[in-house]
């Protein structure tokens, strides 16, 4: 990467994506647990909501996520007002669209390992005196652990590689909203294609080595619970 802009825009991208995970694995393995355990009619509706950014074009949510972020009216003025600062072309702005862009990615994995591992492990937790989070960190992480690594690679990766959401709420301000998408999209727009190449190559092996990395544990995962059931 031969300018300085790139090198922003990759310690954009990992801030971006860092951040983001955390912020995913926080609220979306509450949210995984209440769906792998709700049977009402209403489940569907939520998980459909939840998946929407998997089939949703990422120009439409952006545009409607710039909308609510406007500091002239709805929740962006709110906020404009409360602190001063705009979410429209903020930092902060594209970090809640890639919450809500990668949500589906992190709340997936986790629903389904809950779902596959059942209530029975963790009723037993609470026959003997376990309390809700002592049975979460002693029985269902570490037997749902490699789907959580699954959910926070899918996450992070799929944040790097976001274009349409960042682009449409924060457009491409070097050092605050422009991602290495964003820059690999200028420099082939300006002809410059050797620059382009490095950041085309650089998302490829990053692609290949997380997803490499996702097969391996899930791999490993499933070639030790054969091994337990022997």
């Amino acid at each position: 990467m031969e300018n300085i802009n790139e090198w922003l825009a990759l310690a954009t991208t990992l801030k971006l994506a860092t951040l983001t995970t955390i912020i995913l694995l926080i609220i979306g393995t509450p949210l995984a647990w209440y769906l792998s355990k709700l049977t009402t009619r209403f489940k569907v509706f939520i998980e459909a909501i939840v998946a929407l950014p998997l089939v949703l074009p990422p120009t439409v949510l952006g545009f409607y996520l710039l909308i609510l972020f406007s500091p002239t009216s709805g929740p962006g003025k709110f906020i404009h007002d409360l602190t001063g600062a705009s979410l429209a072309f903020s930092f902060t702005g594209i970090l809640i669209g890639s919450v809500i862009y990668s949500l589906p990615f992190v709340v997936q994995p986790l629903q389904k390992a809950f779902e596959q591992l059942g209530d029975s492990l963790d009723e037993a937790g609470a026959m003997l005196s376990a309390g809700p989070f002592d049975r979460f960190f002693n029985i269902t992480f570490p037997m749902t652990k490699a789907s959580f690594i699954t959910a926070a690679s899918l996450g992070f990766a799929h944040t790097v590689g976001e274009f349409g959401v960042v682009l449409m709420i924060g457009g491409n301000i070097p050092g605050e909203t422009r991602v290495l998408s964003i820059a690999l999209f200028d420099q082939v727009e300006a002809m410059n294609y050797s620059t382009a190449h490095w950041l085309a190559g650089s998302l490829l092996i990053g692609s290949i080595l997380m997803l490499a990395l996702i097969y391996l544990l899930n791999f490993k995962s499933e070639k030790s619970i054969k091994i337990r059931s022997m």
